[in-house]
């Protein structure tokens, strides 16, 4: 077999290949696959449009298909029940670290002879996210005829308990310690100005819209429109597309179109986007307007988390829980606090339809006073605050 590299590079003998497993079904299925690194990739295919999913997912599979072949030595149709208990005691200490773990401060790309499928051992919820994924590919190729039997199925299922409410978010206090870290940026540059400008937007962003970083990279200027409703009031959206291929609208404040405004003056743009305008919700600061990546935007958040945090230790000891709670946040602990800020004081409703957790329904398209309920709702209750420049 291959040494450690990509799926879409492996290179697997026969013997481990799966074209013989004991697991295979016996009769044709629905899948041209003849091996098992084909079939999984036929499962990824399914995919293609939803690029967070598909990354996630081929993760898994990528990291359960090396370790079958090069340190469990059978190919996957081949794994047993008893196959996967070892497998997840290898997803919470994946030894020897050298071949299997990226050194720490690493992140080569997958072409890379530095990378590697872990980043370090996985916590007991990844390790459950971890299976899950893979009971769900299994699943899959049972159910086109590849394989005979899912081996994860026979796994002892604990009785889901209620959801505990969520702990990665700023509470309020933390979250003006981050606002007064982007408003005391420096401006003395064209450069300085252009990043403390950016990072302002991409915070507002976050917070009034609750925006997955996804979406941040995947949007353009040309989502926003504006209309006007049986009140004679003009009110402006944002157009997303979210998970799933979902689209919903996100009421664009006054705030939040004022932010909007601001950036794109910084930036040399007309106040407002033209209609069809394809330029990125948030652009690089030199070269041309192209979408960032996603770990682009996410060391924008975790930059201003590190910062927000040295500037709360700078004020004594007595102040390091709360400094070392702000230090982890990330892009998704953006989305959590918008939620569980305008939980406090609008309808979940609101926060439901704002951040896209519940299906839209055929018929919703035409409940335009319900939107001007939620919009107006949302403007009353959610705002960032900024300071005045």
């Amino acid at each position: 077999m291959s040494g450690l590299v990509t799926l879409d590079q492996l290179v697997i003998p026969v013997h481990l290949n799966g074209s013989r497993g004991r697991n295979r079904a016996t009769s044709p299925g629905q899948l041209a696959a003849t091996d098992d690194r084909s079939a999984v990739l036929a499962w990824l295919a399914r995919y293609a449009d939803s690029p967070a999913t598909l990354a996630s997912y081929r993760k898994e599979a990528e990291r359960l298909m090396l370790w079958c072949g090069l340190q469990h030595g059978v190919a996957l149709s081949d794994l047993t029940h008893e196959g996967f208990l070892v497998y997840q005691r290898f997803l919470a200490d994946p030894q020897p670290a050298e071949r299997w773990v990226m050194k720490p401060g690493q992140k080569p790309g997958r072409d890379s002879p530095l990378w590697r499928p872990f980043a370090g051992p996985l916590s007991a919820a990844s390790q459950r996210q971890a299976l899950s994924i893979l009971n769900a590919m299994l699943s899959w190729l049972v159910e086109a005829g590849y394989l005979a039997g899912n081996p994860l199925a026979l796994s002892r299922r604990k009785r889901r308990q209620q959801a505990p409410r969520v702990s990665r978010f700023l509470p309020m206090e933390h979250w003006e310690v981050v606002k007064s870290t982007i408003e005391a940026m420096p401006t003395t540059s064209e450069r300085d100005k252009r990043h403390a400008s950016r990072c302002r937007w991409l915070f507002s962003l976050l917070y009034i819209g609750g925006l997955r970083v996804s979406e941040v990279c995947e949007s353009n200027m040309g989502g926003f429109f504006s209309r006007h409703s049986t009140d004679g009031r003009e009110r402006w959206w944002l157009e997303i597309t979210g998970k799933g291929g979902k689209t919903r609208l996100v009421p664009a404040t006054g705030e939040l179109m004022a932010e909007l405004m601001r950036y794109r003056k910084v930036f040399g743009l007309s106040s407002l986007p033209p209609e069809g305008d394809t330029m990125p919700l948030v652009v690089p600061l030199i070269g041309s307007p192209k979408p960032m990546a996603r770990s682009a935007i996410h060391e924008i958040v975790k930059a201003v988390a590190r910062e927000s945090a040295a500037r709360l230790r700078s004020k004594g000891p007595e102040f390091e829980a709360a400094a070392a709670h702000i230090e982890q946040a990330s892009t998704h602990w953006m989305r959590h606090t918008a939620g569980s800020h305008l939980s406090e004081k609008a309808d979940l409703k609101v926060v439901r339809d704002n951040l896209g957790h519940a299906n839209i329904s055929t018929t919703s398209i035409y409940l335009h006073s319900e939107d001007d309920a939620r919009h107006d709702a949302t403007t009353a209750a959610h705002r960032v605050g900024w300071h005045a420049p």
